[in-house]
């Protein structure tokens, strides 16, 4: 293939080439997940995130398929709207040989279809003769199995790897094994239907005839298998497709739907919906949604955090899995190289090879600073919207030791705030949600120095005490809630008299280690109205300066201002836009009553999903600023997509823009200030549950404003229609 070129052992494809198109097609189930490229193949194609994987091990790093040796031409590839499968069509391109009649181009439909399932995957490849005359196909399946580790793949080099074992080939099947350097075996388990003209280590062959207008079907079985025990039994692709949910909420959350007359809104909706239900699907960790697909499909204590926190109002559900997980794998000890210590919440699990054998440090790792607060605060906010006592007094011990790890690990040097400064030698530098090593900086670009005090862990810390007082009332322990509610209180003032500047007219970035300021212009200070910590004023005045041009692109809020020293549009933090950092800036504003300013936001991350693909929105993008023509937003070239607080941010900036709090103990559906965006003039909203009630609203807007109506009321429960 002349669009390839292959050096030793690395392949690369010329720039000019179709290849070159790197839109992915990802599919995921447990711990398992595919990424294909469009035409559904896995291609060796260089440094790549291709393949089929397993507990964060490539089990296969090439499956082609190519029609009487050439590779078929693209005509459709889609992802199901609930993510359940991969449908792509082809046809052939014009091929000869001496040992086959001609075939014409366009005379065979190519019909794929793949899917995820206990970690196999499932493949078919369906031919239709749409010509006058019989023809005689040859479908050549080319395949390997490379069984890198998901940091080799994201780059990371090795100085030596496991033992690859002989490859085994029967009549129908080919089986490629590894064993780890953690001594685990590791095999890809190939079978096909019907039986092949040929089969061997590296290809399968199909010799099909087909009559016209005759249809014929080849499937195939891809088995990931860990351990010496084969865990699988071959089952029907029939059989494997019937228990596809059939069936799935669109544009809703467990139960609570969203409907609006805009196609384009209710796609956003429909495929981050989806995308959530896609990364808690199968998940060993139960209701727990993993990071994002490729490099963090695996349990991350903040993001999973934070997503549970963007669908708390819709969907509770997802708060109490993952604070079950992250009690029961909450640190017990010191442990240096992971940056553990007692009380502190898992920033990073992982089951790969390299991480059992500590090559890198994040098999069960802490390196966040700001994953405790947020356990706490999300606890808190849990509490309030469900009212389960008996869940909340389970975990009330886990609440306990994260607040006091806070006042014991987390203010290092006893000045009333919360740093970080890493103790494992190959442990994040940066522990922040902006965990680049060059993310946390001062005005000349200089780059800080630990311990390090960022601004929107003390707002965590500040709700995370405040929402620890409201635990402990609700469980009989008011002096403990007392306290809290003055630590808070003195955290607060300390807070704005040690971070805020009149320069930036802003909270700066962060404190170094000298408690000197990084005076940046950050979208971090956002998240401090988020967190209610700071005054009406000082509010209205971050919330100007998160809408300058400065930090508002016209797609987002980015990351950094691009005034400053090391702004960087194609940079992974220093001036990109994340959703779910906007989707926190946006809820911020609501707090204070800015709707209209949580509606620009909207507006903003609403227009950008019209331009990605299947309206899924990445986990960021670059921070360019929006150029007229209707050009859209600059991809950022390795983002993972789907990425679930990604997904979970169209959900916050709804509940911002419409003030809605869903709260359990009176139970209460309120609406404070409700602002449609300009691009919605109706939203429904059906089956919001607090406890056992439920209603039914509509928002419209009409000339004086927004109404609402309740369209149903089940059970005992208070609806705010005071809008």
């Amino acid at each position: 293939m002349t669009d390839i070129l292959r050096l030793e052992n690395e392949y690369y494809v010329r720039a000019s080439s179709p290849l070159a198109d790197d839109r992915t097609r990802v599919l995921k189930y447990g711990d398992t997940f595919a990424v294909f490229n469009r035409s559904g193949d896995i291609a060796p194609l260089g440094p790549s995130p291709f393949g089929l994987f397993h507990a964060e091990c490539r089990h296969l790093s090439r499956f082609t398929i190519q029609i009487n040796g050439k590779q078929p031409l693209l005509l459709s590839s889609t992802i199901r709207e609930d993510n359940a499968f991969l449908s792509v069509d082809l046809t052939n391109v014009d091929s000869t040989s001496n040992s086959r009649p001609p075939l014409s181009r366009g005379t065979l439909h190519i019909f794929r279809l793949q899917f995820l399932r206990e970690s196999q995957c499932h493949a078919q490849i369906r031919l239709l003769n749409y010509g006058v005359d019989p023809v005689v196909v040859s479908v050549l399946v080319k395949y390997e199995a490379d069984f890198s580790d998901i940091f080799e793949v994201r780059g990371t080099k090795r100085d030596r790897s496991g033992e690859r074992l002989k490859n085994e080939v029967t009549g129908d099947a080919v089986i490629f094994a590894y064993r780890g350097l953690d001594r685990v075996l590791r095999q890809t388990r190939i079978e096909f239907l019907p039986i092949p003209t040929s089969i061997n280590s590296e290809e399968t062959c199909f010799e099909l005839t087909l009559d016209p207008h005759e249809e014929k079907s080849i499937f195939g079985v891809i088995s990931c298998e860990r351990g010496d025990v084969r865990r699988y039994n071959r089952v029907s692709f029939a059989t494997a497709f019937s228990s596809l949910s059939t069936e799935f909420d669109q544009s809703g959350l467990q139960g609570c739907r969203i409907a609006t007359p805009s196609e384009g809104f209710n796609g956003w909706l429909t495929r981050s919906s989806a995308d959530l239900r896609m990364l808690v699907e199968g998940n060993p960790e139960g209701s727990y949604p993993y990071a994002g697909v490729p490099w963090f499909s695996t349990v991350f204590g903040r993001d999973g955090i934070i997503t549970a926190m963007e669908c708390l109002w819709m969907a509770p559900s997802f708060a109490e899995g993952v604070l079950k997980y992250l009690a029961d794998t909450q640190a017990t000890a010191e442990i240096p190289e992971q940056d553990a210590e007692p009380g502190k919440i898992l920033h990073e699990m992982r089951r790969s090879e390299m991480a059992a054998t500590k090559e890198v440090p994040f098999a069960q790792y802490y390196g966040s600073i700001d994953s405790t607060p947020l356990f706490v605060m999300l606890a808190g906010a849990y509490l309030d919207r469900t009212e389960n006592l008996s869940f909340i007094r389970e975990i009330w011990p886990a609440v306990k030791r994260a607040l006091k790890w806070l006042d014991d690990y987390g203010d290092r040097d006893k000045d009333g705030f919360v740093e970080y400064e890493k103790r494992s030698l190959r442990g994040l530098v940066q522990q922040g949600w902006k965990d680049s090593h060059d993310s946390i900086f001062h005005a000349n670009g200089e780059i800080a120095e630990p311990p390090i005090a960022l601004c929107e862990v003390q707002a965590y810390t500040y709700a995370a005490k405040r929402a620890g007082a409201r635990i402990a009332q609700s469980l009989g322990e008011p002096t403990l809630a007392q306290r809290l509610e003055r630590d808070a209180e003195a955290l607060r003032i300390r807070f704005e008299q040690a971070f805020w500047s009149d320069e930036l007219s802003s909270y700066v970035l962060a404190l170094d280690g000298q408690k000197r300021q990084c005076r940046v212009l950050a979208s971090n200070a956002g998240h401090a109205l988020f967190c209610k910590i700071a005054s009406q004023q000082r509010a209205e005045t971050v919330a100007t300066s998160m809408m300058s041009t400065h930090l508002f692109s016209g797609w987002g809020v980015r990351t950094v201002g691009s005034s400053e020293a090391r702004y960087n549009p194609m940079s992974y933090h220093n001036g990109s836009v994340w959703p779910h950092d906007n989707a926190l800036i946006a809820m911020g504003f609501s707090h204070y009553g800015l709707q209209a300013l949580a509606s620009d936001i909207f507006e903003a991350l609403f227009e950008a999903s019209r331009h990605m693909e299947l309206h899924r929105m990445p986990e960021l993008f670059c921070g360019f600023h929006k150029r007229p023509q209707g050009s859209g937003p600059t991809m950022y070239p390795v983002a993972c997509a789907p990425q679930a607080w990604a997904a979970g941010a169209v959900f916050m900036m709804l509940q911002a823009c419409l003030g809605i709090s869903v709260t359990a103990v009176k139970p209460e559906i309120r609406l404070a200030r409700p602002h449609l965006p300009a691009s919605l003039n109706e939203l429904n909203i059906s089956n919001i549950q607090v406890g056992s009630a439920s209603a039914d609203l509509v928002l419209r807007r009409n000339k004086s404003g927004i109404e609402m109506e309740i369209l149903r009321r089940h059970g005992d429960i208070e609806i705010d229609d005071r809008v």
